[in-house]
């Protein structure tokens, strides 16, 4: 067996499986259904977080980073720190930082508004907007590459089925951020 590779009893075929099965000889009387769809979204997002940052590493760039300067591509310029909080589903003082961040490394500038001198508007540099655009193919296509060994009517029936967990979520708990 490789060093660090987790070895499966008969029948596991993951390892929220074995997690689950372990909880019911403990407790059969425990509802582990929740496990089986949120355990399995747990670990899928944290192996993900770490394969996908990669490419990102390479340019000096956390994914919450990228991902406010890919909002911040997507939106255009003049976007608000809290439009941009609600867009990447962060708290207004980790935009703030990120933003200082970004705008620390010429990637991002801020602008007074005209009439309110405390609200902010943001905008990609011409340095931003190219890191975004170069960027942004590569890793769609390394994420792609991540998902290649999935059939896409498997990935398809998958981004339909989180989508209605999705929504399912955010009208249930509606725009909750940390």
């Amino acid at each position: 067996m490789e060093p660090g590779a987790v070895q499966r009893g008969p029948g596991e075929r993951d390892i929220v499986a074995g997690v689950i099965r372990r909880w019911r000889e403990i407790d059969p009387g425990l509802d582990t259904a929740p496990i089986a769809v949120i355990g399995r979204i747990n670990r899928c997002a944290a192996l993900l977080q770490q394969a996908a940052d990669a490419p990102l590493a390479g340019a000096g760039l956390t994914r919450a980073e990228f991902d406010a300067l890919i909002a911040l591509r997507r939106l255009g310029p003049g976007v608000t720190p809290g439009r941009l909080a609600r867009e990447t589903f962060s708290s207004g003082a980790a935009v703030t930082k990120r933003v200082r961040a970004l705008a620390g490394r010429g990637l991002v500038e801020r602008r007074a508004d005209d009439r309110d001198r405390r609200v902010q508007h943001l905008a990609l540099t011409g340095e931003g907007r190219a890191l975004v655009d170069r960027l942004l193919p590569a890793q769609l296509a390394h994420e792609a590459s991540l998902l290649s060994d999935l059939p896409d009517e498997r990935r398809d029936a998958m981004a339909r089925g989180l989508s209605e967990l999705l929504l399912l979520l955010e009208g249930r708990l509606g725009g909750l951020v940390g």
